[in-house]
């Protein structure tokens, strides 16, 4: 598959690399830009998949590492793949679980062949390989499949982001020569924030021959400064009709300067797990529902969103919070993924009415104007 068989764009912003695109994929198209709700045990937690669907969602991303781990990619399989299992019928992404793995502290060992880990479900020691990741997400029967990595985290030297890039690189050539499906593959590419490690990350990556490209390695602690010179120094080599995925980012700010510079799909935890805490992105600012100052709060969360969240009143909210009860969360959750699909929704808009300009400086001009302001009554 090359990238025009996949991705097509329809429309570029005529002052930078922001654009509007299609995905085509086994299980439906995906108008990018996109953003993906994680549901890493192939659960948004909280949601249903019909919950997901009528937040606008049209991919979501699994972690493969996890779903390997339980309940086992021959059980999913054999019950009729991951789409089947979790009744999502829209197209799905598996991260490899690279991170997730190279986060397990000393808990791991890696060489060029493989990394071994102590499983954090049973206790036994597992190896996996760059075809043993493949392998299992061809079994998971998923629409996109991220190879095994090995990203770094911040701060780091320069000669470590080198040897984990490279050594990236080596292990998607192999999963590349391990894939048997029609499934698409993206390429990882790492890097830190090193211009030139950045710039010949992205080249071998390509030189793959994969359809896909896949920024790793940012937003794990530097900032957003350095963040975007690093996707910066990624994309700079980077031909326009590759789809460009940013993983693991971010905040609405970072999404709206991502696209800027043309990356295509998203995925972060920040909507669901700020959901699950009681915080509620608005177009306000920041709410943080069980401040007391909201117990006779009559008002919606938020007056621009027609979410069924915000058909009940601030106080009910806040009151499911305080007596425990599991739907709090549940509508939080739901509240900001839908705050995130109609901020890249937005974005489309803007960028097909060749507004993206305004667009863009209006998000971060709010965003900078209430910043993380707790709203009051």
């Amino acid at each position: 598959m090359t990238p025009s068989d996949l991705f097509t764009i329809s429309h570029r912003d005529s002052l930078g690399r922001a654009r509007a695109g299609m995905l085509r994929l086994p299980h439906g198209t995906v108008p990018t830009p996109a953003f993906m709700p994680v549901g890493t045990h192939a659960s948004v937690k909280g949601l249903t998949s019909d919950q997901i669907a009528a937040t606008g969602a049209s991919i979501l991303l699994c972690n493969a590492f996890h779903l390997a781990l339980r309940p086992g990619e021959d059980l999913v399989r054999e019950l009729g793949g991951l789409h089947r299992f979790m009744n999502w019928n829209r197209p799905i992404l598996t991260d490899s679980g690279g991170y997730q793995i190279f986060s397990l502290g000393k808990l791991f060992e890696v060489d060029d062949e493989s990394v071994s880990f102590q499983s954090p479900v049973d206790g036994k020691r597992l190896t996996f390989t760059p075809e043993r990741v493949v392998e299992i997400q061809e079994a998971l029967g998923v629409d996109i499949m991220m190879p095994l990595d090995q990203p770094v985290g911040w701060p780091c030297e320069e000669d470590s982001a080198r040897f984990a890039m490279r050594r990236s690189v080596a292990w998607l050539k192999r999963a590349v020569a391990a894939k048997k499906t029609s499934q698409v593959l993206f390429g990882i590419a790492q890097g830190s924030v090193f211009h030139d490690v950045r710039r010949e990350g992205t080249a071998l990556v390509l030189e793959t021959g994969v359809p896909g490209l896949a920024v790793g390695g940012l937003a794990v602690g530097e900032g957003q400064d350095l963040m975007l010179k690093g996707l910066d120094f990624a994309l700079r080599g980077a031909p326009a009709q590759y789809p460009v995925y940013l993983m693991g980012v971010g905040t609405p700010a970072d999404l709206v300067e991502a696209i800027d510079r043309g990356v295509d799909m998203f995925d972060c935890v920040l909507p669901t797990r700020n959901g699950r805490t009681g915080w509620a992105w608005t177009s306000e600012g920041v709410l943080r529902i069980r401040n007391s100052v909201f117990r006779e709060d009559a008002r919606p969360l938020d007056p621009r969103c027609e979410g069924p969240c915000c058909r009940v009143s601030r106080a009910y909210i806040r009151h499911l919070f305080i007596s425990g009860e599991m739907l709090g969360p549940s509508l939080l959750s739901f509240h900001n993924l839908r705050y995130y699909q109609r901020l890249v929704e937005g974005a489309r808009e803007a960028i097909i009415e060749k507004k993206w300009h305004l667009y863009k400086m209006q998000i971060l001009d709010r965003v900078k104007r209430i910043g993380r302001r707790v709203v009051q009554p």
